[in-house]
């Protein structure tokens, strides 16, 4: 539940960020009447993101297992191919993500409300539309059979919606930069996580060799349906019993990627500025 938690949250908070941004540079110079497109941009980027997570869960239970399986282990790599480009961007674009945002919205202003309806759309459209896939595939590796990982992706939101609040008033400060430095950090053992999974799905439908070659089985010393083991799936995307690929994939992405994910960030992050609310 914690790992849908954290991906609800860091994905929903970039999303707020941007919806903040927008809507406080059109207050601030005095363009409220540009307010209307951005919303219905807004509108219709997660009105796109939801029909898609629909589509993904309702259209793949009518496929056979096998079918299922090769699906389900497609968009997971393909989930953690984009998460992981996405946390590497945002990274390096934190503290410049407003004067990006501000930039694009002044030369829509000139264009006219539908490239301010664009502008909206694609700017929240593509946070939207990650999100939708990654939490497909995080909740279809961590399933249990409970509503408990997509509770934790509902309350992630909740929570990244309250703090873009917060934000937009000034209540809150925050350094961007070691925000997303941190939460991306942990977002990239979870894509590890989905990535073996991924393979395992993969592994079932026939499309890659080693399903009943096991790295190791502790499923005796931790058992899948105790509560030690189901907070280690829940958290870790953790299986007492991985294949031989699962184990060499999981670790050629994790060792590497979080290498070069925080190895520039403790020089970026002792140079990046408090970013105060976007009201402000």
């Amino acid at each position: 539940m914690f790992s849908n938690y954290l991906i609800g949250l860091r994905e929903g908070l970039e999303a707020s960020l941007v919806v903040c941004i927008l809507i406080a540079y059109l207050v601030k110079t005095g363009r409220r009447e540009a307010l209307k497109p951005i919303w219905t941009g807004i509108a219709i980027a997660v009105a796109l993101a939801l029909g898609f997570g629909c589509a993904l869960e309702f259209g793949s239970q009518e496929l056979t297992f096998q079918a299922q399986e090769a699906l389900g282990g497609s968009l997971s790599i393909v989930a953690v191919g984009l998460v992981t480009w996405m946390v590497f961007w945002m990274r390096r674009t934190a503290r410049h993500l407003k004067s990006e945002l501000h930039g694009r919205l002044d030369a829509a202003l000139a264009m006219g409300t539908g490239a301010l309806v664009a502008t909206a759309f694609l700017a929240v459209g593509r946070e939207g539309l990650e999100t939708a896939l990654f939490v497909w595939a995080s909740v279809h590796a961590a399933s249990d059979g409970t509503p408990r990982p997509l509770i934790g992706v509902a309350l992630g939101i909740a929570t990244a919606v309250l703090l873009g609040w917060l934000f937009y008033r000034g209540a809150v400060r925050i350094n961007l930069a070691k925000f997303f430095t941190w939460t991306g950090g942990m977002l990239v053992v979870v894509a590890a996580g989905v990535l073996a999974y991924g393979v395992h799905d993969l592994q079932e439908a026939g499309w890659v060799p080693g399903l009943t070659n096991l790295a190791f089985d502790i499923s005796d010393t931790i058992p899948p349906d105790s509560w030690y083991g189901t907070l280690l799936k829940g958290v870790l995307n953790f299986q007492p019993d991985p294949t031989v690929v699962q184990l060499v994939v999981w670790l050629l992405y994790l060792v590497p990627v979080l290498t070069l994910f925080l190895l520039p960030s403790r020089v970026s992050a002792r140079t990046g500025e408090p970013v105060a609310g976007a009201a402000k």
